[in-house]
């Protein structure tokens, strides 16, 4: 039998038994292939009957039979509640689904649930042939696979072996569409099986019991399978019914029966049969159960809730809760109280400002892209980017003892004057003229911005703009994707020593006692400070729009201090009260502080020109100053050894902040710390709100050059080395840089810092990485200023142009030129600040860095070029050993030394108009 099985072809587990698909019985195979016809039934496929007879040769005859069709299981009067019910829809494992029957006699059957045609039960065998014979596929013997329907075959059969004593039937139940046979001559009769009722009976269920003897056979109401070919001429039985087929032809009366039975005569009678079942029938079990009765309590719970229990878990634990489903997943990650309150408890929540403003930036760059997308999971709230940036940040810096670095030349031996990190770009400027763009993450120098004729003293960039100032008096504007220089603003009469670009931001405005919320400016605007004594604002030109370049912006024996700046579209104010030299300022929304030679800090409304404060304490001059719109509150420091706290709302002083024994040239604001640098080798960290000193952070043996600090660590460069304190404890944490020359300047964001230092006469960028390989891509920096570049530029165009017109009416511009400055020898400037940041560098005369200027000058001295970087504000003439050094670029500038670009410059009378 098996030989020919395997010769025709045959799929040994060809008969089967279906259930109906609709999930009656509460099981349901699947969701695919769960709509079936409400009249289709379970089927049972019943393996093919071989008779074989021995005369001379030996004949082989296999006989199939159509599928034999079991009850229908009844339909629930109305449909399952699932949460009732909720196995009434679940998924059969495939071994409850699919499984053999092997009846008395070894006859087999393959019980099926579900709607599996028959062709997935025969498998394709590869033919096999040999010499004089090949394997004859199933349809090209029809004479050898007889089908018949099984009725049709036992009442053949029946006909057949009437003449025989022996039943081969005997004990076989009656069933309907199974003919009465005829009873045996020569054997008693054997009690056969009870009559099958597929009939709903609630009051009392059919018994598998086999009934009395002699039980008349049912009358004849289940139609047979009609054949699908001739029986053979020696039929033989197909199967011998036992009690799995009685318990399958029962089925709807049981489960009618069950479905009418109280609740807890139900579960008595469940687990009753589950005390009955063996180990494997319970596993089985359990693998339907586990899945189906399990509740998801995120998914369920209120929201609240669900903040209120995960904000018990640690960030690692949420991190893994967030992977267990794409619900739990969307869930944690959109979830901003969590959040919020997973900062705070971590103590990285910096009082709200700070995290509202990259909440609003990580917002702004969603829409600019349309994140996210369709279909997509939602997208993480920005405080949990902030919260993993954070961590990162805390981290990394202080367990990474071996970050990624890269160390390459820039700017010959010249002195990197400012260095930005901005959208993945590193941005230096020199004494040499240059400004280089290059590549963190290769060292590459992307773009060289060639144009002034001065050194690079002031930057700032905001997406793809770029803003300069420098010695030769002008102000350009770059456009960083192409390297070009399309605007060039004239006007300052010295040198343009600070600025900043300011953008729009939402503010509170004071009005007749009515504080509301605004957006100030309506567009970005540049703030300029200069050594002419006064600060000037411009509109920042947008993409597109038209180019300006101010008179004798290209021609080399012009002044373009003598432009006319009334001709100029994005000139707007003209802001003049100092007395000396503007050092330093900063700006934000309509506030503008700026720091003076003249001992005196003054605050300004940028939109009308108004100077709102002159504030007054500082003995000596200031060289630098910050601002906090939101505590509204500047900060000033001074060559007095002194830190000073002013309230914008009042003009007094809150807070002065001693300790410092030299210069203060450099302060830092974060949201927590106020931090000061001094000529006296030390950093000290103050509370900008009690003026209370933290920590004083000593170990650096000459002037500091440079730092920059966040809310978790400070870096500073001075005498040849770089040092990472933490801010909160004001321990040292390592040196990053020793043994070198000096240190000109220090930046850091996110991932990435990036120090500018001298080594035996050259300049070379030191860049470190952080970050690991993977798992840090969603790291994202904040900058020190607090400023994004995520929000649009694309303001209102009428609300720009009220704001225009507003600034234009609202002040009286004075003429830029005047026969009555109080004019100071540079030389005493750079003089002031080499002697108390104690370098040892020669002090240049001021008649030498007048005559470097000039074509027919000799170049400055080596000593001289060591002493220039530390010269904070010195207007250094550009450095003919540097790699812009052509002789062609120096501009004729008189050799009288009061018209020298580090002093003002008196303007005649007469003005030549662009």
């Amino acid at each position: 039998m098996d030989r020919h099985w395997l010769f025709m072809g045959r799929t040994r587990a060809s008969n089967v038994v279906s259930n109906d698909a609709g999930g009656r019985g509460g099981l349901h195979p699947s969701s695919s292939s769960s709509t079936m016809n409400s009249q289709q039934r379970p089927t049972l496929y019943l393996a093919p009957s071989v008779n074989t007879t021995t005369v001379v040769t030996t004949t082989t005859t296999t006989t199939t039979y159509a599928p034999l069709q079991l009850p229908q299981l009844p339909t629930p009067s109305s449909p399952r509640d699932a949460k009732s019910y909720p196995l009434y829809h679940a998924h059969l494992p495939k071994s409850l689904r699919r499984f053999p029957l092997v009846f008395p006699g070894g006859s087999r059957a393959t019980f099926r649930d579900g709607d599996i045609g028959e062709e997935e039960m025969q498998e394709e065998e590869e033919i096999t042939s040999g010499s004089g014979w090949r394997q004859i596929k199933r349809d090209e013997d029809a004479e050898s696979r007889q089908e018949v329907g099984l009725a049709e075959a036992i009442e053949r059969y029946g006909r057949k072996r009437s003449y025989s004593a022996e039943h081969m039937m005997e004990g076989i139940e009656a069933t309907r569409g199974i003919s009465a046979l005829t009873p045996p001559r020569k054997k008693a009769k054997a009690a056969p099986l009870p009559p099958i009722s597929t009939a709903t009976n609630p009051a009392a269920p059919p018994s598998p019991l086999p009934s009395p003897h002699g039980s008349p056979p049912p009358e004849n109401v289940w139609p047979s399978a009609p054949p699908s070919g001739n029986s053979s001429p020696q039929p033989q039985a197909p199967f011998q019914p036992d009690l799995s087929l009685t318990t399958l032809l029962t089925l709807p009366s049981l489960l009618a029966h069950f479905s009418n039975l109280p609740p807890q005569l139900q579960s008595h009678v469940l687990l009753t049969f589950l005390r009955h079942s063996p180990l494997n029938v319970l596993r089985t079990l359990h693998s339907v159960l586990g899945p189906t009765l399990a509740r998801d309590f995120l998914t369920l719970l209120p929201a609240e809730l669900v903040s209120h229990v995960l904000s018990y878990l640690p960030f690692s634990d949420l991190a893994r809760a967030s992977r267990v489903s794409k619900a739990w997943r969307a869930i944690i990650d959109s979830d901003p109280v969590l959040w919020r309150d997973l900062l705070k408890s971590t103590k990285i929540w910096f009082g709200g400002q700070t995290e509202n403003a990259f909440a609003d930036a990580i917002f702004a760059r969603r829409k600019r892209m349309s994140l996210p997308a369709i279909d997509a999971l939602p997208l993480p709230h920005p405080y949990k980017i902030l919260f993993q940036s954070r961590h990162l940040t805390r981290t990394r810096w202080v367990h990474n003892q071996t970050p990624k670095r890269i160390t390459f030349p820039a700017h010959g031996r010249s002195v990197v004057t400012c260095l930005i990190f901005s959208h993945g770009r590193i941005i230096s400027a020199s004494d040499d003229h240059s400004i280089h763009v290059y590549s963190p993450h290769t060292g590459q120098l992307v773009r060289s911005l060639d144009g002034h004729e001065g050194g690079v003293w002031a930057l700032a960039a905001t997406k793809n703009t770029l803003v300069s100032g420098s010695t030769d008096r002008t102000v350009r504007i770059w456009d960083l994707s192409t390297g070009r220089c399309t605007h060039v603003f004239g006007g300052h009469t010295s040198t343009v020593r600070c600025l900043a670009i300011v953008k729009p931001e939402m503010i509170e405005v004071e009005e007749n006692g009515i504080v509301t919320r605004e957006k100030w400016p309506k567009r970005p605007l540049i703030v300029t400070g200069s050594r002419d004594h006064s600060l000037r604002v411009w509109a920042l030109p947008r993409p597109g729009d038209d180019e300006y370049r101010c008179y004798g912006a290209d021609d080399t024996e012009v002044d373009p201090s003598e432009e006319e700046v009334d001709d100029n579209p994005y000139h707007k104010l003209h802001l003049e009260g100092h007395d000396h030299a503007v050092r330093a300022l900063a700006a934000r929304g309509r506030t503008l502080v700026s720091g003076s030679y003249d001992c005196t800090v003054r605050i300004w409304d940028i939109i009308t020109g108004d100077c709102k404060w002159v504030l007054v304490g500082h003995t000596q001059k200031v060289y630098s100053v910050v601002l906090d719109i939101h505590r509204n509150l500047a900060c000033s420091g001074s060559m007095d050894g002194t830190v000073r706290v002013w309230d914008l709302n009042t003009g007094q002083c809150r807070h002065t902040l001693s300790g410092h024994t030299s210069l203060v040239g450099l302060l830092g604001l974060s949201a927590s710390y106020l931090v000061s640098a001094a000529a006296d080798s030390t950093l000290r960290v103050w509370d900008p709100e009690s003026g209370e000193l933290r920590h004083t952070l000593a170990a650096h043996n000459g002037a500091i050059t440079c730092f920059q600090h966040d809310e978790f660590k400070v870096l500073s460069g001075s005498d040849g080395t770089l040092k990472m304190w933490d801010i909160r404890d004001g321990t040292q944490v390592r040196d990053l840089l020793t043994g070198i020359v000096g240190v000109w300047q220090i930046v850091f964001e996110g991932r990435w810092c990036v120090a500018a230092s001298n080594r035996t006469d050259s300049t070379v960028l030191d860049v470190w990485d952080f970050g690991n390989e993977e798992g840090d891509e969603e790291w994202e920096g904040e900058p020190a200023s607090g400023l994004y570049d995520e929000d649009s530029d694309d303001d209102d165009d009428e609300d720009a142009d009220q704001v225009d017109e507003a600034m234009d009416q609202d002040i009286d511009v004075a003429p830029s030129d005047t026969e009555d400055i109080d004019l100071e020898d540079a030389g005493d400037e750079d003089e002031d600040e080499v002697r108390l940041f104690g370098y040892q560098g020669r002090i240049r005369d001021p008649a030498k860095s007048s005559a470097a200027l000039s074509p027919q000058g000799s170049a400055p001295s080596q000593a001289d070029r060591i002493a220039r970087p530390f010269r904070f504000g010195a207007g250094s003439g550009r450095n003919v050993a540097g790699p812009s050094s052509s002789a062609s670029r120096a501009r004729t500038l008189p050799n009288n030394v009061d018209d020298t670009p580090t002093r003002p410059r008196i303007r005649t009378s007469g003005h030549r108009r662009r």
